[in-house]
């Protein structure tokens, strides 16, 4: 068992001689924060304003990042948000749960050091109403897309048609 000690810290020296340096894109921290606060009870979705959240609604994305802004430096990250919380639940205590939880795991995964978590509560809804907006948005974008399709269609038809019954060359 020494040996294995001694041989990692023979390979952990070693490295300290080579230059280089580690960074990471804010998109990264970005994305390990979404996935952190995936669970929190009582987040409802982290709000990226009104246009994200439709164009997300419009593709079914699963982008975690949407809405989280992050300042990354060398060895300090910041963060800034706006959540949508469920009614009914302790706001102050989802937010000490995403603060904590942003703080552990980008440490863990990056050993940068969380300076600064800012949340701002944007909407407070049910988890009903939040899941029916969800839905009709996604109901009436399926619609519009069919209703388009179907139109699209139908103008290829009578292009088509239309370029079989004239003579294309005069």
């Amino acid at each position: 068992m020494e040996n294995k000690t001694t041989m990692t810290n023979t390979q952990a020296a070693g490295t300290t001689n080579v230059r280089g340096e580690l960074t990471y894109e804010d998109k990264v921290i970005q994305k390990i924060i979404g996935i952190a606060l995936e669970n929190i009870d009582g987040l409802l979705t982290v709000d990226g304003g009104f246009f994200s959240n439709i164009k997300d609604k419009l593709v079914n994305s699963d982008d975690v990042t949407a809405g989280i802004n992050t300042e990354v430096g060398k060895k300090q990250v910041a963060v800034d948000m706006d959540i949508v919380a469920e009614y009914g639940k302790d706001i102050e205590k989802i937010y000490d749960e995403m603060k904590g939880l942003i703080i552990e795991e980008v440490k863990k995964m990056t050993h940068l050091d969380v300076v600064e978590v800012n949340v701002n509560v944007v909407d407070i809804k049910t988890r009903a109403e939040y899941q029916d907006e969800s839905e009709t948005v996604q109901d009436k974008v399926s619609n519009a897309a069919e209703s388009t399709g179907k139109f699209a269609s139908r103008q290829t038809d009578k292009a088509r048609n239309a370029m079989e019954s004239e003579p294309r060359v005069q």
